[in-house]
């Protein structure tokens, strides 16, 4: 690392530190709440951009139709939650619906574009339209959203300083946790993961060697989408389900991929961390200008480390 990067991001760690004391000193319930929010949303942002890391920054298929995915499995958790009352049964409704579709997409369109990064992309982003459309037949532009589980309803009591917060927001996190260690362990220490980190390096070599790579590659798009279908049901209780928000999951896998290095599952995580205390902090304390955060973020990050925190060359 250069010289010149040390001393910006020692000087960002010491701005942040300063404003942290401040934060504190000024309104340490405000400012610890905001924390908790920030990482929280996070938790979202990952189980979402986790399926982008691996679709987009592992296996470079642009698959621009990442948020309606979201958006599906949000609306099929939704119905099936209200339908028999099991929200681990609407979790797994929504990863399946997502799952199929993305199986889909891979299979009879992306699967004879490899490597074709434009076609791709206008393609991705017709399905994207097309499915948000459908959706809005389907569901209208009502706001739709879905009750907690009882065994996670209610406030988590006693936290100093906090006082209380909501155990349902509070289980995001060891949700978001579970998920990156299994997505980390997946990828890492089993031979699946090994066979699709292998393709994307050199896909004739793993077909010459008798892997059916389409195979390979077609179930790692459908966990991915899966993923974003869970993140739509975990979310349709604390955000809600209505237009617009396909575009605003799209938007934050895109930031956490780039800010956190393509196909890095613990740089998705450092990206979403980053992405959801901005967006918080600057909603609890500068809401005018919370939006100007997110991109202050990706320049700094851009402007040190090109291919991103975690990234590495190709």
């Amino acid at each position: 690392m250069r010289t010149s990067h040390i001393v910006g991001w020692s000087a960002l760690a010491l701005i942040l530190l300063a404003l942290s004391i401040w934060g504190l000193t000024h309104n340490a319930r405000l400012f610890l709440l905001t924390v908790l929010n920030g990482l929280t949303l996070a938790s979202l942002y990952f189980i979402v951009a986790s399926g982008f890391t691996l679709v987009f920054g592992l296996m470079r298929n642009v698959n621009l139709a990442h948020g309606s995915l979201y958006l599906l499995g949000g609306y099929v958790g939704f119905i099936v939650a209200e339908q028999t009352g099991w929200w681990i049964l609407a979790l797994a409704a929504g990863f399946l619906a997502a799952a199929v579709v993305g199986l889909l997409i891979q299979t009879v369109i992306l699967r004879h574009m490899q490597g074709q990064d434009l076609r791709q992309t206008m393609v991705t982003i017709g399905l994207s339209i097309l499915i948000a459309d459908l959706l809005l037949w389907g569901f209208t532009a009502e706001v739709h959203q879905m009750e907690a589980p009882a065994w996670l309803k209610g406030p988590i009591r006693d936290i100093p300083i906090i006082n209380a917060y909501s155990a349902y927001r509070m289980s995001l996190l060891v949700l978001g946790v579970a998920i990156g260690v299994a997505l980390w362990l997946f990828l890492n220490r089993t031979r699946v993961g090994m066979m699709i980190r292998a393709g994307v390096d050199d896909r004739a070599m793993l077909a010459a060697s008798g892997v059916n790579v389409n195979l390979v590659f077609a179930v790692t798009f459908a966990i991915g989408a899966g993923l974003a279908g869970l993140g739509g049901v975990i979310g349709a209780v604390e955000l809600s389900m209505v237009p617009g928000e396909d575009t605003r999951f799209l938007l934050a896998s895109l930031i956490v991929v780039i800010v956190g290095g393509m196909g890095s599952v613990a740089g998705a995580a450092i990206g979403a961390a980053m992405l959801g205390l901005a967006e918080t902090f600057g909603l609890a304390y500068a809401p005018t200008y919370s939006v100007v955060f997110t991109f202050v973020i990706l320049i700094i990050v851009l402007a040190f480390r090109p291919r991103g925190l975690m990234g590495r060359p190709a």
